[in-house]
C-alpha cells in the first residue's frame, strides 16, 4: 500500500477490496500488507490490517528503492523515494513469506519468487498492488512481473538492463520519462504464432497475399540473382508514386532497418517516442546508446495525440501514423505541428495504405522541416519474408542514412517487387484493399460491441482493432486453447495486461473468433 498522510480509511479499504477482486483473492488470501516504515501507523493503513487481521510490514525508503517496478511514477519518487511504493511493498511483502498466500503493495523465500499478480492501482490518495509468493521453474513463461536479483532485471525486460528511475517532464495531459523497464520491446506478433497452428490473429499483415501476379514477378526476378543488385528503377518508381525526386527516398529491408538506421546515423541528444506504439523503434535507439524519452498517450484522451505534450526539447519525435497497436489515425496537422528546426519528426506510415485514400499522410510533404516518413510493403502485400520498405525525407538526411547502410542492402526480389508495387495497378489494388479492411473491421468492431466485458479504442482506422479485457491475458491464453492467436498488449510501453490487439480477418473468421471469445470470457468468469 502507498497513501498520502492523511487518507481515510474508508478510501483505502474500498481500494483494497476493490483490488482484491480484480486478483480474484479474497481477506483470507491476504498474509501481509506492506508499505513505506513512515506511513505504517497511518489510519488508513492500521484499519485495513486489522480488517484483513494481518500484520503490517514496514520497509525503509532506501529498501524500496531497490527494488524495480514495472509501473514507475515520478510523484511517489519524490515524495517518498521509490517510483512505487505499493509495487516495490508487495513485491517485498510477499518475499518474505514464501507459503503462496498474497501480499498487499507483498513475500519470499527468495527474491526470485515474488510475482506481482495486480499491478499498481490508484484512488485519489492511495495506492494498492499485489504480490505473491510463488514456486518458479526456469521453462515457465508468465506475463506477470516477478522480483528477481536485482542485477537480472525482470523476467519480461532486456537482461542485463538494471532499472533506472524516470525522469519526469511536466506536460498537461500525459506522463513523459524517460527508463527501462519490463516491457519486451522485442516482442511482436510473430512470436504469437510461431510453431503452433493457430488461427493468426496476432500479425498484421494481410491474407492470401501476396497475390498472383507479384508472386509471378518475384518468381521472375530469380533469374537475374548473379548480378548485384541495383536499386535505381525502384528508386526512381517510389520517387514518381510520391511525386518526389530520387535523391528524397531511401529503400529499406524493411521499416525495422530503417529505425536501426536513424538510431545510428542521426547525432541526436534527446530522442522520444509516443507511446503506445511499434517498439523497434525505441529498441533500435536504446541499442545504439541513446537514453529515450517516452511520451505516453491515454486512454481516457483515446489514445490521441497533444502536439503540446512532446517536450520542446525533443530533437528526434517517433510517432506512428496509423499507430500500432491502437489503430487511432491522428491529424496530419497535429503530428505536422511536431515539427521544430533542429529536430527529426519520424512518422511511421507501416499501415498508412491500408487506410482508405490514404488520408493524414504525410508522405510527399517537403514543407516540413525535419520530416522523415516510414513505409512498409509487407503488411498490405504479404511480403514480412522478403523485407522492403522505405524512407523519404529530405536529401541530407536520406545520404547519412545511406552512409550508414551496408552495400547492396536490399535484395533483387525485394527491388523488384517495389517497384511493381508502385505501379498504377497495384496502387489502386491496395486502395479496394483498405476498403474492404474497413468494412470487415466494422463487422469486428459490431461483434466486440455485444461484450460487457469489452471495451474497444474507439476510431480504430488500421488492420487491426485494440481492445481492453479484465484479465485479457488470461483470456489470451484461452484463445489460444481453442485455437487463436492474438497479439499481448503488455508489451507495448502504456499498456499492461488488460490490452489485446486483434487483427481485422474476413468475415468467416472474425465470427469463428467471436464464438471463441465468448467461450474464452465464460470460461474465464
Amino acid at each position: 500500500m502507498g497513501v498520502r498522510p492523511g487518507t481515510a480509511a474508508d478510501e483505502v479499504l474500498a481500494l483494497v477490496g476493490a483490488v482484491l477482486r480484480e486478483a480474484g483473492l479474497t481477506g483470507a488470501d491476504v498474509r501481509s500488507l506492506g508499505t513505506l516504515d513512515a506511513r505504517a501507523t497511518e489510519p488508513g493503513i492500521v484499519a485495513v490490517a486489522a480488517a484483513l487481521g494481518v500484520p503490517v510490514r514496514g520497509f525503509p525508503a532506501a529498501e524500496l528503492a531497490a527494488v524495480p517496478v514495472p509501473h514507475p511514477s515520478a510523484r511517489p519518487l519524490a515524495a517518498t523515494g521509490t517510483a512505487s511504493v505499493a509495487e516495490a511493498a508487495a513485491l517485498l511483502a510477499a518475499t518474505a513469506g514464501g507459503d503462496g498466500r498474497a501480499g498487499l503493495a507483498a513475500s519470499p523465500g527468495g527474491p526470485e519468487c515474488a510475482v506481482l499478480l495486480v499491478p499498481k492501482r490508484t484512488s485519489r490518495r492511495a495506492t494498492c498492488a499485489i504480490a505473491a509468493f510463488a514456486p518458479f521453474r526456469s521453462n515457465q513463461v508468465t506475463s506477470v512481473a516477478r522480483l528477481l536479483p536485482l542485477t537480472h532485471g525482470y523476467i519480461a525486460g532486456e537482461p542485463g538492463s538494471p532499472p533506472t528511475i524516470p525522469t519526469p517532464h511536466t506536460t498537461a495531459a500525459m506522463d513523459t520519462h524517460t527508463h527501462t523497464d519490463a516491457h519486451d520491446l522485442r516482442h511482436h506478433g510473430d512470436a504469437e504464432v510461431r510453431d503452433e497452428k493457430l488461427i493468426d490473429l496476432a500479425v498484421n499483415v494481410r491474407t492470401n497475399t501476396p497475390p498472383d501476379w507479384l508472386r509471378k514477378r518475384i518468381a521472375d526476378s530469380l533469374t537475374g540473382l548473379a548480378a548485384y543488385p541495383d536499386g535505381r528503377a525502384a528508386r526512381a518508381a517510389v520517387a514518381e508514386r510520391h511525386d518526389l525526386t530520387s535523391n528524397r527516398v531511401l529503400l529499406t529491408a524493411g521499416a525495422a532497418e530503417a529505425f536501426v538506421l536513424l538510431a545510428r546515423a542521426l547525432p541526436v541528444r534527446r530522442p522520444v517516442v509516443v507511446h503506445p506504439q511499434f517498439t523497434e523503434p525505441e529498441a533500435a535507439l536504446r541499442d545504439a546508446g541513446h537514453e529515450v524519452g517516452r511520451v505516453l498517450l491515454r486512454e481516457e484522451d483515446g489514445f490521441r495525440l497533444d502536439p503540446a505534450a512532446v517536450p520542446e526539447d525533443a530533437d528526434l519525435v517517433v510517432i506512428g501514423n496509423p499507430t500500432n497497436p491502437t489503430s487511432v489515425l491522428h491529424p496530419a496537422a497535429s503530428i505536422a505541428a511536431l515539427a521544430r528546426p533542429g529536430r527529426i519528426l519520424v512518422v511511421d506510415e507501416a499501415f498508412m495504405d491500408a487506410v482508405p485514400g490514404e488520408r493524414e499522410s504525410l508522405a510527399g510533404r517537403t514543407d516540413v522541416p525535419g520530416l522523415v516518413v516510414l513505409r512498409s510493403l509487407t503488411k498490405t502485400w504479404g511480403l514480412a519474408g522478403l523485407r522492403i520498405g522505405y524512407v523519404l525525407a529530405e536529401p541530407e538526411t536520406i545520404a547519412a542514412l545511406e552512409r550508414t547502410q551496408p552495400l547492396w542492402p536490399v535484395s533483387t526480389p525485394a527491388l523488384v517487387a517495389a517497384e511493381a508495387c508502385m505501379s498504377r495497378a497495384a496502387l489502386a489494388e491496395a486502395e479496394h484493399a483498405a476498403h474492404r479492411i474497413g468494412v470487415e473491421r466494422t463487422h469486428l468492431l459490431a461483434g466486440l460491441a455485444e461484450f460487457d466485458e469489452v471495451r474497444t479504442v474507439a476510431g480504430a482506422e488500421g488492420p487491426f482493432v485494440l481492445l481492453r479485457i479484465d484479465g485479457a491475458d488470461v483470456v489470451r491464453e484461452r484463445l489460444r486453447s481453442l485455437g487463436f492467436a492474438a497479439r499481448r498488449g503488455d508489451t507495448f510501453p502504456g499498456l499492461d495486461r488488460n490490452w489485446l490487439r486483434i487483427a481485422v480477418r474476413d468475415r468467416a473468421t472474425t465470427n469463428r473468433f467471436l464464438q471463441a471469445l465468448d467461450q474464452a470470457l465464460l470460461i474465464c468468469g
